[in-house]
């Protein structure tokens, strides 16, 4: 606990850690030892020449393109729970720009970036490394800027960091679009009406969480990210190209999803799970380390009007005698206490909730 009260009053993240010159990794970060052991154990079958599945979402407005695009989006989100989508409208310049700003942001003097941090989770932007610091099993190396778009103006274009406002609010307009055709297609997709899950408010604001990992020390020891469930409803992912590091665990396998340009990985969360009665499938995931780097990730959560009284259960028009509910109602608050009480790589949310 000194170690990690320590790690956290020098409010200088990973990155600060390695800047100082270790060269070993610090106990909070070794991940332990039986689950080291399985990991060595398990790599030995791990499947090779398996892909995430790639949707094209060239053409969409055609009925007959679209009608193919649903049943696309619509079988990967029951088997995978992840996707990949190309041609999705958002131009590459805005991606490129999205993850160049934060490498500045996470560059910068250190000075600066000290603005930001705080573990104040209700602040529109605010800078952290590891926001369940004292409830995970393992520190993760990774450090994360957050900004939250949960009201129509804010935050206000001036909060944004310098280093990275322009880029943020280009991306952020354009992935908000991406995710209301993505909910469009999957309301489609569960024999809803086109704007079913849009009326239902699961894209009611959104946050980008602005994830960088630094090179790692000692990666085979590490984790950027432990083994987690999305609680929101939809997550859009950007990966910086230049290295890999996310998996998602398929049949019992760790998938690599490598990172490719102008590719945007999705995937269902567990509020999408709930609300569609277990249709839709929210998988596990996370992110490894490397010896090089650094890796950069953007996930845009849409995870609904986090601030207000709303109330969650499975669709009713997807239940029968024959499907009955499998999750009870739920108010959003709620959730999200039950959310943020235990770590990331050791708590499911969605868990408390079944019938």
């Amino acid at each position: 606990m000194e170690m990690l009260q320590a790690f956290d009053e020098a409010k200088s993240g990973v990155k600060g850690l390695l800047d100082s010159g270790i060269q070993k990794l610090p106990k909070i970060f070794i991940r332990p030892f039986e689950e080291l052991l399985q990991e060595s154990t398990n790599h030995n079958h791990k499947r090779e020449n398996i892909q995430v599945p790639v949707i094209d979402f060239c053409e969409i407005w055609k009925p007959d393109r679209r009608k193919q695009i649903v049943e696309e989006v619509r079988t990967a989100s029951e088997t995978w729970g992840f996707f990949q989508v190309i041609n999705h409208g958002i131009p590459l310049p805005v991606l490129d720009g999205m993850i160049e700003g934060v490498r500045e942001f996470n560059e910068q003097g250190l000075e600066e970036k000290k603005k930001y941090y705080s573990r104040d989770n209700t602040k529109a932007v605010r800078f952290i490394s590891n926001y369940d610091l004292s409830w995970s099993t393992t520190a993760s190396w990774r450090d994360t800027l957050t900004l939250s778009f949960s009201d129509a103006d804010h935050p206000h274009g001036n909060e944004l960091p310098p280093s990275c406002r322009e880029p943020a609010i280009q991306y952020s307009k354009h992935v908000e679009i991406l995710g209301n055709l993505i909910l469009g297609l999957l309301s489609d997709g569960l024999g809803l009406e086109a704007d079913s899950l849009k009326n239902m408010e699961c894209s009611k604001g959104h946050r980008l969480h602005c994830h960088y990992y630094p090179p790692c020390p000692e990666p085979e020891l590490a984790i950027g990210i432990g083994n987690h469930f999305d609680a929101g409803f939809l997550t859009i992912l950007l990966q910086g190209h230049a290295t890999r590091g996310l998996q998602v665990m398929h049949e019992g396998q760790w998938v690599d999803i490598e990172p490719v340009r102008g590719t945007l990985v999705v995937n269902i969360g567990d509020l999408l799970q709930l609300v569609s009665n277990g249709k839709l499938r929210s998988s596990g995931h996370r992110a490894v380390c490397n010896g090089f780097g650094p890796r950069i990730s953007v996930a845009c959560f849409f995870s609904g009007p986090v601030n207000e009284a709303k109330i969650y259960g499975p669709i009713k028009e997807l239940l029968s005698h024959e499907n009955p509910p499998v999750y009870k109602e739920v108010a959003l608050s709620e959730y999200l206490v039950k959310f943020f009480a235990g770590g990331l790589d050791n708590h499911r949310a969605l868990d408390y909730f079944k019938l």
